[in-house]
């Protein structure tokens, strides 16, 4: 009989990082994610013939291997530098950024990424899985509508650590670190404007009571012939206080806060979008690198196992992955 495959719960970047590995190593993966496509929070949203980030906005390479791999992303197409006008706001005012970093973003979306990682991957989507149990060999899972999954030889949590804590249940000590992992939320509000906004602006971190930060779209690579389309992010801490109220008032505060802000006319826009990240980032960043118990055959992985940031999102699925081939 030949062995079952390992199933990976989540389409992240961490999800995908240990499936390709895993894959180029040989073995048998099918994907699940909750959502209809790719991405978790590296997906792209559409608008109006706009297509934008509500998520990660950029991501920087520091590691060795990961700039080897963003590098790799490059040559296939799918990323580019971002060179952005960046700006920083104090007290109100605007004032350009002496920040240097160099930042990446995907082309022509971000969501261009995990599409190239998961390339003909099987997968399952729109797919919730609320549990995971083993069995005496294998691994079956459940979905929110009670249908079971599998069977797997291991298993790959790829999700935010609340949502993994609850996935782990059977490895209960993977469970419980999970669980001590706290989460920021952020919302997030795109807003598109028929006429460019007449500002040299194209990134500005913030940091004030509400608003964190807000970007041009078309300012990245691979996006020109779009609307003007703008992201602003909302502090965590501002986030959480207003975590309930509705999208509308939402976009109004945020609407007003950065009209308020930029140093240019702010027209009204000809079409806005809210999105609450219930799990943007982590509170704190810790050196797990990902999560085993080899014995049970499960294993979780995410940027909640590093560093909060993309490039530690990879990083961890290739540690879930190479502990795993370990075991086989």
């Amino acid at each position: 009989m030949s062995k079952a495959p390992i199933a990976i719960i989540g389409t992240g970047i961490a999800g995908l990082s240990a499936a390709r590995l895993l894959h180029d190593s040989g073995q048998a993966v099918h994907l699940f994610d909750k959502s209809r496509g790719s991405g978790g929070r590296m997906g792209s949203k559409s608008a109006e013939g706009a297509t934008f980030e509500l998520g990660a906005q950029y991501f920087t390479a520091r590691d060795r291997r990961f700039t080897d791999v963003v590098q790799l992303w490059q040559a296939e197409g799918w990323a580019a530098p971002w060179t952005p006008h960046l700006h920083q706001a104090r007290e109100g005012q605007l004032a350009p950024s002496a920040d240097e970093q160099l930042r990446w973003v995907g082309v022509p979306r971000m969501s261009a990424i995990t599409r190239g990682l998961l390339a003909d991957l099987p997968v399952t989507f729109s797919c919730r899985i609320t549990e995971a149990f083993r069995g005496e060999e294998n691994w079956t899972l459940v979905d929110a509508s009670g249908a079971s999954h599998g069977p797997f030889s291991q298993v790959i949590v790829a999700t935010p650590a609340p949502q993994a804590s609850a996935l782990l249940a059977g490895a209960p000590k993977l469970a419980a670190v999970a669980a001590s992992v706290a989460m920021e939320p952020t919302w997030a509000v795109a807003l598109g404007f028929s006429t460019p906004l007449a500002t040299e602006v194209d990134g500005c971190f913030v940091r004030d009571d509400a608003l964190d930060w807000f970007a041009r779209n078309s300012s990245k690579p691979g996006r020109d012939g779009q609307p003007d389309t703008w992201v602003l992010h909302a502090t965590s801490n501002w986030s959480r206080q207003h975590l309930d109220h509705s999208r509308e008032a939402i976009i109004e505060h945020l609407h007003g806060a950065f009209a308020e802000l930029i140093d240019c006319v702010v027209p009204a826009p000809t079409f806005t979008l809210a999105h609450r990240w219930l799990y943007a980032r982590p509170a704190q960043s810790h050196e797990w690198g990902a999560l085993a118990d080899a014995g049970l055959g499960i294993y979780a992985c995410g940027d909640w196992c590093l560093s909060g940031r993309v490039e530690g999102a990879w990083l961890s699925g290739q540690e879930a992955a190479r502990r795993l081939l370990e075991h086989l």
